[in-house]
């Protein structure tokens, strides 16, 4: 049974350049699993925006996340807090994660403001896509260059260009 992975993001893409990018990864991932994109609808963030507020914006998106979680998915949350892992690090976990029995994955990519921290308790995994800063649009894009890349690892192929 080939590996599901669905990728829970907040809010559209609007750059056409991300968009596609995010297309092609999405092709050259084909063989390799199903892979699923999956966008959510972003909460409309007003120009000034305090942390009450904020934090409101972040439950609403946490809540489409979760509820859009099928059961038995493995949760992997997209932070800033998260842990830093090398590409190959990266696909170990993939060929862990897979050998222990999970089958199905789901990697949370929050909206502007990030995850809430009910997504990011509920992840039974957080990881860190680098240390600077990205758009959640790019984000998504980083990740699936990155689940491509590891996939490439996983089989012996290369991976570097």
């Amino acid at each position: 049974m080939a590996l599901g992975i669905r990728i829970l993001a907040v809010g559209k893409t609007r750059m056409r350049f991300i968009e596609l990018g995010i297309d092609e990864y999405l092709r050259r991932l084909r063989p390799y699993a199903r892979i699923e994109l999956v966008i959510l609808p972003a909460v409309k963030i007003p120009p000034r925006i305090d942390e009450k507020a904020a934090a409101a914006v972040k439950q609403t998106e946490g809540r489409a996340i979760l509820s859009a979680l099928s059961p038995g998915e493995h949760l992997i949350a997209l932070s800033e807090r998260g842990r830093e892992l090398t590409s190959e690090e990266f696909a170990a976990l993939i060929q862990k994660l897979t050998l222990c029995g999970e089958s199905r994955l789901a990697f949370a990519v929050g909206g502007t403001l990030g995850l809430s921290p009910e997504v990011l308790a509920a992840a039974r995994t957080v990881l860190s896509l680098s240390r600077f800063t990205f758009t959640h649009e790019l984000a998504r894009l980083v990740l699936l260059e990155q689940l491509y890349r590891a996939f490439r690892i996983i089989h012996g192929e290369p991976y570097h260009y």
